[in-house]
């Protein structure tokens, strides 16, 4: 895959634990672009400090409606160079965000990579993490719905990619790394 042009925005697709957020920051200090977290913005859509509490609240629909609202305004107004977004987990289900996608790819402004890893790996990272904001979407707890997520969603994140990157076994520095290439 060629460098990223600068009026590109690349999104960063996964699970949670895959690695967005981390990946994305250091990726946008790499490249010198803003960094973008939908994470943050999306509950705010909702009136909401955090996506459990949206979810709580409002319900899944309406906050995947957030989702792609949040994502339409960073597409629609981000400046040059393009931001790294890092997509909720959740969002390319979202109605309409494939779509969304597909027009912005259409005219080049977006790259997707799909950060891709195996339940094992993130399980071992949610493990480490603070999963407090983090909602169920299962109702089960959030390590046990891993495999349950990563079985509904793999399919859609490959087809949404431009680009898969495994990041099992992987440091950091290293998936930056690769993307940083392009």
């Amino acid at each position: 895959m060629a460098p990223l042009p600068s009026h590109t925005a690349l999104l960063l697709i996964g699970l949670r634990g895959s690695g967005k957020s981390t990946v994305g920051r250091s990726l946008s200090h790499r490249l010198d672009r803003p960094f973008v977290d939908l994470d943050d913005l999306s509950p705010w859509v909702l009136g909401c400090v955090h996506a459990a509490e949206a979810i709580r609240r409002y319900g899944e629909p309406a906050f995947r409606r957030a989702e792609l609202a949040a994502l339409q305004d960073v597409l629609r107004h981000h400046p040059e160079p393009a931001p790294i977004v890092a997509l909720g987990g959740g969002t390319p289900t979202a109605h309409g965000v494939s779509e969304l996608i597909d027009a912005y790819r259409s005219t080049g402004r977006v790259r997707v990579a799909y950060l891709r890893a195996d339940e094992q790996t993130l399980r071992t990272r949610l493990q480490k993490a603070d999963n407090t904001h983090r909602p169920t979407l299962t109702g089960k707890g959030v390590l046990e719905e891993i495999g349950v997520l990563l079985n509904l969603r793999d399919t859609l994140y490959t087809r949404t990619a431009d680009r898969i990157v495994d990041v099992r076994g992987r440091s950091e520095a290293e998936v930056v790394e690769e993307l940083a290439r392009g």
